[in-house]
């Protein structure tokens, strides 16, 4: 199937992925900007608010120290994270962190992870391990022991305990956040790892980038992590899917922001083509336009019909004020022509 294939797209969930950028001689303003970004999402009905976790750039170096702070700030929208690198991670130590900001938020963490040898990995892999970090087990097992934690089995046999002042009690991870464990998502880009999450009954985050490894087509190979996650599935336990795309509505824009959002869009669209690199990644269009145009191309694009759940990928290259147009636009003027209504009243015009 090509992208010029049509779909029947319907929205049910609504939701946004930002970088979290700041400036390196004044990062608090920034974290602040994304912070107002996810207050800002949650007045106009969003359902969930992303941030990407990033290693050595201007961006959030641990996102559960971010979501926790996401929850203080929020009341009801989803706090996601896509995703974490697990190769840099502690199973045991990170399950404690996100059960602590899950509790502190009330159950709405949505929480992404990929496998593999993490990025920056020859720089920083010897500051965050002990011994040879290369011969460490960098797998989709890690992300397994990450849920095992999660689950809040107890430690030791029936008849061990462990002693605090003023308690006694068999250990398991503390606190615990039932549900959790049901909240995890993988950021899947080959059929590997669409079969893996399957298999394992994660959630899976489907977004602008994927492996072509039968076709250079971007949506034929994208269908097909599709099917190879859904034939995974256990089907007497669902999981959830979401979709994310590029989304740059034009409407709400100045004459001079709108020049600039093009040539962002001119900028990436040679690597668009024809895939990339040893891998083959295919990169999807990124959708820069009117809400018009937006929507004719998302009811073209064949996968956007394989989910309810959308994601929209902010830039990484823009700044508070574009991101709030772009929220706001697609919020009022995209979505809800695809059958989207906002979790909460608005309260902007």
């Amino acid at each position: 199937m090509s992208s010029s294939s049509g779909s029947s797209v319907t929205i049910s969930t609504l939701s946004f992925l930002t970088p979290g950028n700041f400036l390196d001689d004044d990062p608090y303003s920034g974290l602040e900007d994304t912070l107002q970004l996810f207050e800002f999402g949650e007045r106009l009905g969003y359902d969930g608010a992303w941030i990407r976790q990033r290693h050595l750039e201007h961006g959030v170096g641990s996102a559960a120290v971010f979501l926790a702070a996401a929850g203080q700030r929020t009341e009801r929208i989803q706090l996601g994270t896509a995703v974490i690198p697990i190769g840099y991670e502690s199973p045991f130590r990170l399950a404690e962190d996100l059960s602590l900001a899950d509790v502190l938020s009330r159950g709405r963490l949505q929480v992404g992870f990929s496998a593999g040898t993490p990025p920056h990995a020859d720089l920083i892999g010897d500051l965050v391990f002990d011994g040879d970090w290369r011969t460490y087990d960098l797998s989709h097992n890690r992300i397994s022991r990450l849920m095992e934690n999660l689950r809040g089995d107890f430690l030791g046999d029936a008849d061990t305990v462990i002693q605090s002042p003023g308690n006694t009690q068999r250990p398991r991870l503390q606190p615990h956040s039932p549900g959790l464990v049901d909240r995890i998502w993988y950021g899947a880009g080959s059929s590997r790892s669409a079969q893996w999450a399957g298999r394992n009954g994660l959630n899976l985050l489907a977004g602008n980038i994927v492996t072509g490894e039968t076709s250079d087509d971007f949506v034929t190979s994208q269908l097909a992590l599709i099917d190879e996650y859904r034939s995974a599935l256990d089907p007497a336990a669902p999981a959830r899917f979401a979709l994310g795309r590029v989304i740059v509505p034009l409407d709400g824009a100045d004459r001079a922001t709108r020049e600039r959002y093009r040539r962002y869009a001119a900028s990436r669209h040679e690597r668009t083509l024809a895939p990339q690199g040893p891998r083959r990644m295919l990169f999807a269009s990124d959708l820069v336009g009117t809400a018009e145009e937006i929507l004719e191309r998302l009811h073209a694009d064949a996968a956007a019909g394989q989910s309810t759940e959308l994601r929209l990928e902010l830039p990484y290259e823009f700044h508070r004020g574009d991101y709030e147009q772009i929220l706001h636009d697609t919020a009022r003027l995209i979505a809800p022509e695809l059958g989207w209504r906002p979790a909460a009243a608005p309260a902007l015009a």
